[in-house]
């Protein structure tokens, strides 16, 4: 099958021609070709500077002679042309052609990693950490992000045939879950889920927040009173009462146990919900509550091979400042831990629960770049043989037009509101485009969902996870933008043109001999054959983002073909088996790129 596929005879040919032409000596792997520009006639690019060394010309004359030896010696380049040092090479239509019946005949081709190449690098075994909660507030924009930065990574390196795991850590115990919980505890009046009408997620935000307007309150009575500004913060009769809680935790206290089971209790049902409704899911839960004194191993291990000191306080510290980072604190005086002590623990946990992992990937916001950098050095000094395993998947962070959220002071996008949201955009974008026939029936209700989720899912995924992003709800539902909406109505129209075409005697023999294809079809045939190369360029480089917008320009491709183009012609019945296989195999290479963004594709719209 492999033989209808040019890379590896153009890099060869490419390298024959070096050799032959100026006698040098070119690996294939050394070998490179880019998409030719758009403005330019070609199919893939060829740049020639770093072979005007050995050729001793420009890199015009040296693009020239090497298409020319192309041209001649190989049976698939049907013309060339070269700007500056760029030489662009034309693919003939029988290498399209001869693709687009190989795929036709077993599209499982472009998608199965066992049978493709390209997609395939190699099976491993990996784990994807997201969403990472705190059990002190409901879900928001940034763990949306996240929740959906996560789970689509996953699907990514799945379709590229690697073993993947996805867990979440929740971080359900510390001093910023003692704060919701004191709030309630002297505030609450046995306020319940129940009682209130309230999801537990939302209850138990809501005193995380009232916490933190109680103790502001407290912390100004002693600044008023003549208190210095920072020893009323750490006087401040609701600071004292939350470090005895974390204490009382920490030692096991029934009734400060059995409120935060209560509590968590709550928050837990209510993630579930959110999940759910962002369609996110998990195969292996942590709860830090339960791995967080693993790390105290860890340190008590570091502390004898003095890779860690101990300072007069009886804290526990370790010292980076040889490869550029500072002295991080591991161990408090008191003997509790810090965050990264946790980190250690769950680390060491994964590679000793899972020993053929080969790669733990943390999908955790560019604000904790120095927190991952800090945790890797602390393994290479303790020597662990998977320390090269440990990989942060930065991402920016999500902006809206009024500006940047705040947790503590109320002001974040809950990720629920914010479903509820683009559910109700997308139910008054659909009709005001008059799009269904009944619009209050439950499978209408559903699709509201599904366009608004994809809106949703991908403004959010179509940027590169490492930049910062502004959300803005009304714009992501435009079923003509650059939106999840247009790509799934997209699909939705190649679906209705299978169902009209369903008469079409497909048994007619498909030679494509008598079929000059247009430049349309020619266009969409060729960003087929790139799906490969796109799902395995967007696994390597943990990238939604190519996935997203590789689709869109597939989508965009095919709603030019349809415009110009009679799709199903009872007079020319071969032409029409072609378009309603090329269409067929578009919708198929949309649904699984969709998918990988975990976005639903709807049969109608």
């Amino acid at each position: 099958m492999m033989n209808v596929f040019f890379e590896g005879a153009l890099k060869s040919g490419v390298s024959d021609s070096l050799k032959s032409l100026y006698g040098m000596e070119a690996g294939i792997d050394s070998i490179h070709f880019q998409e030719t520009k758009k403005e330019f006639e070609g199919d893939v690019t060829l740049v020639t500077f770093p072979f005007i060394k050995s050729s001793k010309k420009s890199p015009e004359e040296t693009g020239k002679e090497i298409g020319k030896y192309l041209e001649e010696k190989t049976n698939f380049i049907a013309s060339f042309n070269v700007v500056k040092g760029f030489l662009n090479l034309v693919i003939t239509e029988e290498f399209w052609k001869n693709f687009f019946l190989t795929v036709s005949a077993d599209p499982s081709w472009l998608f199965d990693p066992t049978k493709n190449e390209t997609l395939s690098r190699g099976k491993k075994f990996l784990m994807v950490e997201y969403s990472s909660p705190n059990t002190n507030k409901p879900l928001h924009l940034g763990h949306v992000r996240n929740n959906l930065l996560g789970y689509s990574v996953a699907g990514i390196l799945e379709a590229a045939g690697h073993r993947v795991m996805k867990v979440n850590l929740v971080n359900d115990r510390g001093v910023h879950i003692c704060k919701s919980m004191l709030a309630w505890k002297k505030f609450g009046h046995g306020e319940t889920p129940e009682s209130s009408g309230m999801k537990g997620d939302h209850l138990v935000g809501k005193y995380y927040v009232l916490y933190d307007r109680k103790y502001k309150e407290e912390v100004e009575h002693l600044v008023n009173k003549g208190t210095v500004r920072e020893e009323a913060e750490k006087k401040a009769p609701l600071q004292l009462e939350i470090q005895d809680m974390l204490r009382k935790w920490e030692a096991g206290d029934k009734e400060t146990l059995d409120l935060w089971n209560l509590m968590n209790g709550w928050v837990y049902k209510g993630f579930d919900v959110t999940y759910k409704k962002l369609g996110v899911g998990f195969d292996k839960m942590y709860y830090e509550s339960n791995v967080y004194l693993l790390g105290k191993k860890i340190v008590e291990e570091g502390e004898e091979k003095k890779v860690f000191f101990r300072k007069e306080d009886g804290s526990v510290w370790v010292d980076l400042t040889d490869v550029g980072l500072d002295q991080k604190l591991l161990l408090r005086g008191d003997g509790t831990s810090v965050y990264i002590t946790q980190d250690l623990g769950t680390a060491q946990l994964r590679f000793d629960e899972f020993p053929g992992l080969d790669q733990l990937i943390y999908v955790v916001g560019n604000e904790q770049e120095y927190h991952f950098k800090v945790l890797k050095e602390i393994f290479k000094k303790l020597k662990r043989p998977w320390v090269d395993g440990l990989f942060h998947l930065s991402y920016g962070m999500v902006d809206l037009p009024s500006g940047k959220m705040k947790s503590r002071e109320g002001t974040v996008v809950d990720a629920d509101d914010l479903i509820k949201e683009i559910t109700e955009e997308a139910e008054m974008t659909t009709k005001a485009l008059g799009k269904l026939d009944d619009f209050d029936s439950e499978e209408a209700k559903h699709l509201y969902h599904v366009i608004g989720m994809g809106a949703l899912k991908y403004f959010i995924l179509k940027v590169d996870p490492k930049k910062r992003m502004l959300f803005n709800p009304a714009e992501s539902i435009d079923f003509n933008g650059h939106t999840g909406p247009f790509v799934q109505y997209t699909f939705a129209r190649i679906r209705s043109v299978m169902r009209k075409g369903e008469n079409v005697n497909f048994s007619v023999s498909l030679s494509l001999q008598n079929i000059r294809m247009t430049k349309e079809e020619k266009h969409l045939v060729r960003l087929i054959y790139n799906y490969p190369s796109v799902a395995s360029e967007a696994a390597a480089g943990l990238s939604p983002a190519l996935i997203a917008n590789y689709v869109y320009e597939l989508a965009k491709a095919f709603n030019h073909f349809y415009h110009d183009h009679v799709i199903v012609d009872e007079a020319a019945m071969e032409l029409s088996v072609f378009r309603l296989q090329l269409s067929a195999l578009t919708a198929a290479v949309i649904s699984r790129s969709m998918n990988m963004l975990g976005i639903e594709v709807p049969e109608k719209m």
